[in-house]
């Protein structure tokens, strides 16, 4: 059985990953949104990053389509807050991938990650009916841009973190020692604790994805303090400009 690892604060980036956020750049133009009444409302501008990307609440909506479970009839504001979190980590991952050369992501790449987001939900018909309620369909140009960039930022982290990430012998058998069996045997008394060699693959690669979060969340929170970003909804922020 696999022990749970504390992550860095940035278990957040994980989700950010796993489940794709609306990172493509929307017109300035007023769209029409679907909404369950039937009504129209006019896109409006949510946030600005570095001056030239630019955030909007239909981006934030299709951030919550991607998200089981999150309503998205009157979505509530702590869910909108989160996603423009979200997606304002994902620019400045992007606009840091950038500034590398990197081959773009392959047709199996993107229809790999696809089905992987819809296999979040209870099927392919109940994910696309979802995507259809904040007027995304299974062919739109907009959703494989999404995907194109959630495996454009994936590959990034990747070859920024995971590839020089290391986790030695040492690293494993400490935390074997000072972290899961103490913890096995509070959760578990009188039980067997499993021995090192059973879950050793676990432990390291538990022990992987806790470094590489930690180091993105270091990565973040530079690109964050060395980033303009100017909320332009005071309901889902402090308003002005930040940092």
């Amino acid at each position: 059985m696999r022990e749970a690892i504390k992550h860095s604060k940035l278990s957040r980036v994980r989700p950010l990953l796993l489940l794709a956020t609306a990172t493509v750049l929307f017109p300035l133009s007023p769209l029409p949104f679907p909404r369950a009444n039937a009504q129209e409302v006019v896109d409006r501008m949510v946030a600005v990053i570095n001056g030239r990307e630019l955030i909007t609440y239909t981006d934030l909506l299709w951030q919550l389509a991607l998200q089981p479970g999150v309503p998205l009839e009157n979505p509530r504001q702590e869910d909108l807050r989160r996603a423009l979190d979200l997606l304002v980590d994902q620019r400045l991952i992007l606009q840091e991938a950038e500034k590398l050369p990197s081959a773009a992501p392959s047709e199996k790449e993107i229809t790999d990650e696809e089905k992987r987001i819809i296999s979040f939900f209870p099927s392919q018909a109940a994910f696309y009916e979802r995507l259809s309620r904040v007027g995304l369909g299974p062919d739109a140009t907009q959703f494989r841009e999404i995907v194109q960039d959630r495996v454009r930022i994936q590959k990034y982290l990747d070859f920024r973190f995971r590839s020089f990430t290391v986790v030695t012998q040492k690293d494993v058998e400490a935390y074997y020692r000072d972290s899961f069996v103490p913890r096995r045997r509070r959760q578990a008394p009188g039980r067997i604790v499993p021995e090192l060699k059973d879950v050793y693959d676990d432990i390291q690669k538990e022990l992987v994805e806790t470094k590489i979060a930690s180091d993105t969340d270091d990565f973040l929170e530079q690109a964050h303090a060395s980033a303009q970003i100017t909320i332009l909804d005071e309901s889902l922020g402090d308003g002005g400009k930040k940092p």
